[in-house]
């Protein structure tokens, strides 16, 4: 039974489960050997686009004065939220790539969950509050300016950054208490706490409840209510007579329609097949997984660089002032 697994793997399958291993095992891509190296080519193209997309929406909004406004504020903590959640799985997933480092320490691997799961919280957070953004724009526009000032927008961020890892910190800490036997096997290439508590052979209940609650009354609550946003904001807009006007103000708000569809879509699927999926098989686990984490970072530079006036346009500015300054060179 434990020649299928590599020697280094075959140590944590050991029946003794008073003594904890520190060990785990990140499988990356089973049965996917033979096209590893154009796996290897997808994702680092996927990390590529996804840093320098979204460093370069942090520079133009930095660089650009007529960007200093709290819709592009909050464009930069989506960026940067979405940053942190490639960062955070870029070490394990380009390792198994590079070096067929499979291996993991359990604390570096509640440090990477811990991670994922809180820029994951952030996000969510981040789609809330520029969605009540354009709600306010469009439903009361004359007060736009009072009500979304940049001091509120700063302090929305803290309170964004600080909810998901301070909820988070319990049930994190409380995987090092329980007992671990048979196989240390991961199935992605990243560490995620609906996975690794199934390897605990002791009561999870707690945990088990606690991480759904947070779930529920985090991003289930956050999509509830960008939800009740768009509503309302789909009414306000129903009501205008043109329908040119109707189009145009609709439009403010498909950027960021894009993302929180990009966004929950996949992480409401792969909570469904963790929950309900347990004889799905791997391979589905394994691609829900990819999507929710390495696509929403990915394509969110694009959307708003495509959608965004205003982006474009600082865009534009800066590839035209580079090819002045070539020319001039030339």
């Amino acid at each position: 039974m434990l020649a299928q697994y590599p020697p280094s793997l075959q140590l944590m399958t050991l029946p003794n489960i008073t003594q904890f291993s520190p060990m785990l095992y990140l499988t990356g891509f089973p049965g996917l050997e033979a096209i590893e190296h154009w796996i290897f080519i997808l994702f680092f193209l996927m990390y590529l686009v996804a840093i320098s997309g979204n460093c370069f929406i942090l520079i133009i909004v930095k660089t650009n004065s007529r960007l200093h406004t709290p819709m592009y504020y909050l464009l930069s903590f989506l960026a940067l939220t979405d940053l942190g959640l490639s960062m955070s799985t870029l070490p394990t997933t380009m390792g198994i790539f590079w070096f067929n480092s499979h291996s993991i320490y359990f604390e570096a691997c509640q440090i990477q969950m811990f991670c994922i799961h809180s820029f994951s919280f952030m996000e969510s957070s981040v789609l809330l509050v520029m969605s009540f953004d354009r709600f306010v724009a469009i439903c009361h526009p004359l007060r736009y300016s009072v009500i979304i000032t940049g001091q509120r927008v700063v302090r929305a961020g803290l309170v964004v950054i600080l909810r998901g890892p301070v909820a988070l910190v319990p049930i994190v800490l409380l995987l090092k208490a329980f007992p671990y036997c048979g196989p240390r096997v991961l199935s992605h290439s990243f560490c995620l706490h609906q996975e690794v508590i199934h390897l605990a052979c002791a009561d999870t209940t707690f945990n088990n409840l606690y991480g759904l609650a947070l779930v529920v009354f985090t991003v289930m609550l956050d999509l509830v209510l960008i939800a009740m946003s768009y509503g309302v904001i789909l009414y306000t807009v129903a009501r205008l007579t043109s329908q040119e006007e109707r189009l145009r103000v609709f439009q403010t708000c498909t950027s960021h329609l894009c993302a929180v569809l990009v966004f929950f879509v996949p992480m409401m699927r792969l909570s469904l097949v963790h929950r309900f999926g347990k004889d799905a098989p791997p391979a589905v686990h394994l691609l829900m997984a990819n999507i929710y984490l390495f696509v929403p970072p990915m394509l969110n530079p694009i959307i708003y660089s495509i959608k965004t006036k205003d982006i474009r346009h600082a865009i534009s500015k800066l590839l035209g002032l580079r090819k002045a300054n070539a020319k001039s060179w030339g």
